[in-house]
C-alpha cells in the first residue's frame, strides 16, 4: 500500500490518540502535504524535529494496527463488500450458462464473512 494512503487510515483510525500537538503536525504533512520546513516555521520548532515527530506518530500508529487491527479489517471488510457488489451485477445480467445457486451462495458467504468481522 502506498505509505501515504496507509499514513491516512491509520490517522483516521487512531488519530485521536495523538496529543493535540502530535495531530496538528502529522496532519500539515500527511493531510495538507505541507514541507517540513513550512510547518517548522509556523510552528518554532526545527526540521529536524519535524522528522522526528513524523517518525514518531508513525511508530504510535503502526503500533495501535499492530494489536488492533482496524485497519486491516477496513481493507478486508471493503474487498468483500466489493465483491459482493460485482456479484450483485453478475445476477442483474445473469446469463442462462452461469449458475444462478452458485452466485447466490457465494453473494451468501461473502455477507456472512463480512458481518462476522464486525
Amino acid at each position: 500500500m502506498e505509505k501515504i494512503v496507509r499514513q491516512s487510515l491509520l490517522y483516521d483510525f487512531y488519530g485521536e490518540l495523538l496529543t493535540e500537538h502530535q495531530k496538528s503536525i502529522y496532519e500539515d504533512v500527511v493531510m495538507n502535504d505541507m514541507s517540513y520546513s513550512e510547518i517548522a516555521r509556523l510552528n518554532g520548532i526545527s526540521r529536524q524535529g519535524v522528522y522526528d515527530m513524523i517518525k514518531r506518530c508513525d511508530k504510535i500508529l503502526e503500533e495501535y494496527e499492530s494489536k488492533l487491527l482496524l485497519v486491516e479489517k477496513f481493507i478486508r471488510a471493503k474487498e468483500k463488500a466489493s465483491s459482493i457488489k460485482e456479484k450483485i451485477g453478475l445476477l442483474k445480467q445473469f446469463n442462462k450458462d452461469e449458475s444462478l445457486e452458485e452466485l447466490i451462495l457465494d453473494i451468501d458467504k461473502k455477507t456472512t464473512e463480512l458481518l462476522e468481522e464486525f
